[in-house]
């Protein structure tokens, strides 16, 4: 104890004495929750970029329809607010880039999504519409997409090619909508991972995924007026109505509104665990899938959104109660304030909230709490099943993405005791006997792991689970083969990075350009079935509604986490199984600590 003691005191030195190589705190809070994006670099856009403008908004209807190679035409299904063409693919039918909201565009920037207008003749919808404004630094600026727009407020549907557009009420099939991830500052519903049509045709359900505006675009807070004023929380506003988009029109192409499972990874686990809390979009959907939650990251105050606002207004040369000025920017102007403004520590005691500088906040009216509190006092909707988990080493990509080089003993001292001030003692004295290599950063991204996803994940779901949820966890541990899945980022190639799961779950490797192995394709089959199950179900270990594939795969059981089962939580690897909760001991440790 002594020798931490020593070292603890230290950390005055070790910050007045840093060098120009070293990494600083700001730096490193910073870079770990975004992951792949760097948010303080320049904004670099790739040569093709593009923002589309307001002059071009208009829809295009009389472009030629696509085909797959056998020549079938798309189908056409007649939605409430007009004729929809898509087109026939190998696996689905693919409907692009539908309208669920008119564009939030021009005197409607900051406002909430309003019902998508009724067009006339049939909609083309062979082709995905530009996600939302976004920009993307380091590694994966290669990824980023080429053509961004503020009339981004669409959604893609695929079906399964069994379903009968003549007679779609006969059977409806379940409905899945994804939310995707990227820190709420970046991320689109049409990247190739996300490719639905073979999940959708593997577990026979309609596959949804969605756009929701990002950064400023769909967060910046400068009052309480919405009159006069931007208030926030605009992407968790499209996201509700395209829920409620999928709730009057989604029978129309097979599905089933009463069985809408919401589903998504990392920011988007945070939009749907919000959704959870949030009383207005009970009726939108049955139940959830949480995948890599990152409950500890705290959601801004009122104060503190309303002080990142005033400093992104003043990156933009207008006044924070000036709407006018506000509205007149440019989408180019308010994407590099947002940029710069992304550099600032709004509130130096609560350091987390650097993680994710830009996303929802406690507004009072729409989200009444911290989603770590509200599923361990019962606030959210306790009725529905929930499925969630996460990967095994969730905090190496963002430790090892911002320090790229070893971290000695003394400055992971330093950041331990930064974060978590008066309990560092208590944290450093678990985690530093394991830890004896020189460079500390698989420490680092331990903590991470457990205190920002793993730990209060166990904590939530057993809280759930003890005021009668149903609820079943998982942790991905199987290490992907290809590196090609990490674009590059070699200190992923051995290890079970963030979001490790997504190409099993919905089986898009091809798609994503990297190959799996035999074992693998195994395992997504596995994964896939699963899921479906859920989505039929309720319960992923149900037989009730399996694929003929899928009762001969002999699945593992995967039991409900309950005390009553030993609190089993289902390893997902090549050799699936269930097993007792992953950390256990660790996990009481920060339950006992009580800090999340």
């Amino acid at each position: 104890m002594g020798s931490w003691t020593c070292l603890l005191m230290l950390f005055p030195l070790v910050l007045a004495t840093k060098t120009d190589d070293e990494i600083d705190l700001v730096s490193f809070l910073r870079g770990m929750y975004p992951g792949l994006v760097v948010r303080d670099e320049p904004l670099i856009i790739n040569p093709e970029f593009e923002i589309n403008s307001s002059e071009a908004l208009e829809r295009p209807e009389d472009k030629p329809v696509k085909k797959d190679i056998s020549g079938t035409p798309g189908p056409v299904v007649v939605t409430k607010n007009g004729q929809i063409k898509g087109i026939t693919a190998d696996k689905a039918y693919i409907f692009y880039g539908i309208p669920y909201a008119d564009p939030p565009v021009g005197a409607y920037r900051w406002k909430s999504p309003r019902p998508v207008s009724p067009w006339k003749g049939v909609y083309d919808a062979t082709f995905p519409r530009a996600p939302c404004m976004q920009g993307c630094r380091g590694p994966i600026a290669e990824e980023c997409p080429q053509n961004v727009s503020e009339d981004c407020l669409y959604l893609n549907i695929f079906v399964p090619l069994d379903v009968n557009f003549s007679s779609p009420l006969h059977s409806p099939l379940p409905v899945m909508v994804w939310i995707h991830g990227g820190d709420f500052i970046a991320g689109s519903a049409s990247k190739p991972l996300y490719d639905g049509r073979f999940m959708s045709n593997f577990t026979r359900t309609i596959v949804v995924n969605l756009e929701y505006r990002l950064g400023a675009f769909g967060f910046l807070v400068s009052g309480k007026d919405p009159a006069t004023s931007a208030v926030g929380n605009y992407g968790i506003l499209d996201q509700q109505a395209a829920l409620l988009w999928v709730q009057r029109n989604i029978p129309m192409f097979g599905g089933d509104s009463s069985k809408v499972t919401i589903f998504g990874e990392s920011a988007g686990a945070q939009s749907v665990s919000l959704h959870l809390m949030i009383q207005s979009s009970k009726p939108l959907f049955k139940q959830a899938v949480l995948q890599s939650l990152p409950f500890s990251i705290p959601l801004k105050t009122r104060h503190d959104a309303l002080t990142l606002g005033k400093d992104f207004a003043k990156k933009t040369n207008c006044s924070i109660s000036d709407l006018v000025c506000l509205l007149s920017l440019t989408p180019q102007a308010i994407l590099e304030a947002q940029i710069k403004t992304s550099s600032r520590l709004v509130n130096p005691f609560r350091f987390l909230e650097v993680f994710e500088t830009w996303g929802p906040f406690i507004d009072g009216d729409l989200i009444k709490e911290q989603a770590v509190s509200a599923f361990q006092t019962g606030h959210w909707q306790k009725e529905k099943q929930v499925l969630l988990g996460t990967t095994s080493e969730e905090g190496v990509i963002f430790v090892y993405g911002v320090f790229n080089k070893p971290v000695s003993a003394v400055k992971s001292i330093m950041y331990v005791t930064a974060i978590f001030k008066q309990h560092a003692l208590r944290i450093l004295h678990k985690y530093m006997p394991l830890y004896r290599d020189a460079d500390r950063r698989d420490m680092l991204a331990q903590i991470v792991t457990d205190f920002v996803f793993l730990c209060p994940l166990r904590r939530s779901a057993r809280a759930g689970t003890e005021a009668g949820s149903k609820a079943w966890m998982y942790v991905f541990d199987h290490v992907v083969s290809d590196p090609r899945v990490w674009s590059g980022l070699t200190f992923c190639y051995s290890r079970v990075c963030h979001g490790a799961e997504l190409p099993f779950i919905f089986d898009s490797a091809a798609v994503a350009n990297f190959t799996m192995t035999l074992p693998e394709k195994l395992l997504s089959n596995r994964v896939l079935c699963y899921w479906g199950a859920f989505a039929h179900t309720g319960d992923p270990a149900s037989r009730a509604h399996q694929t003929t594939f899928c009762r001969k795969q002999r699945l593992p059981l995967w039991p409900r986490y309950s005390e009553t089962s030993g609190w089993l939580v289902m390893n997902l690897t090549v050799r699936s199984h269930a097993q007792v909760g992953t950390r256990s001991h660790v996990c009481d440790f920060w339950d006992h600590l009580g800090i999340y």
